[in-house]
């Protein structure tokens, strides 16, 4: 790469209602995170819904491909040129149902990338992916990861071992496992000589309370920021290329 890139890692609270309910307030957040110049933006784990497993028994709470409730968040990607990682329950035309990231991109495609290690309850309901996918984006290459993937370390390897530059984590993490986000972040980034990113699930899940703590980790497994906010806000990072020189 040869500019620096500027994301944003949403922490965001979800709304009751399901996906329509949803999309209004991504929509908001991008157009906030474009008039700081970022080119790409994470949402957390499951962002379109919640985190709310039991969700899933009703067929509206998942995304299909091409859905049109998706409209709005296409039309703003297109229009401030970023691209957008939104969390979603996805059932392929086949009818797989993944735990998948959407990424959308200016040109108005959503390609879905799948969580690999499911636990709990998940995997009753969803299929594993086979690994970390890979979005290139201004030069940089982006792996995706979903939750307890960072968990993993063989995840992040894999990622690393494809070339990745930055390690986009899209989570819920709850009161009690600040310590455990900040050993997953920043191991994985100083690990790997990447950068890492986290959008963490802001207030009450399922699972508990969000702990926050949505943010960006440099190569050297030190934060750049992270929010101190348990609600939604939005956590903006510009990670320099001549940051990984050193360790290439």
């Amino acid at each position: 790469m040869t500019a620096a890139l500027t994301v944003a890692a949403i922490q965001y609270e979800a709304h009751d209602g399901g996906v329509p309910a949803n999309v209004p307030e991504h929509v908001r957040l991008i157009e906030d995170a474009h008039s700081h110049g970022v080119r790409l933006v994470v949402f957390p784990e499951l962002s379109l819904t919640g985190y709310d497993l039991k969700l899933f028994a009703d067929e509206d709470a998942w995304v299909t491909p091409g859905d049109p409730r998706l409209e709005d968040i296409r039309d703003i990607a297109t229009r401030t040129g970023i691209t957008v990682v939104v969390g979603a329950a996805f059932r392929e035309g086949d009818g797989t149902p993944r735990l998948a990231s959407l990424v959308i991109r200016p040109a108005g495609d959503a390609a879905p990338a799948f969580k690999t290690h499911l636990h709990g309850v998940e995997r009753e309901l969803f299929v594993p992916g086979s690994g970390p996918a890979l979005l290139e984006l201004d030069g940089w290459r982006i792996a995706l990861a979903i939750c307890f993937d960072a968990a993993v370390p063989s995840h992040a390897s894999a990622a690393a071992e494809a070339g990745a530059d930055v390690y986009a984590v899209s989570a819920v993490y709850v009161q009690g496992e600040e310590h455990r986000l900040g050993l997953h972040l920043g191991a994985r980034s100083m690990d790997h000589r990447m950068f890492g990113i986290l959008a963490n699930m802001g207030g009450s899940t399922s699972i508990g309370d969000s702990c926050g703590l949505s943010g960006a980790w440099g190569p050297d497994g030190r934060a750049l920021t992270q929010l101190n906010v348990s609600g939604s806000a939005i956590g903006i990072a510009t990670l320099q290329p001549e940051a990984l020189l050193p360790f290439r």
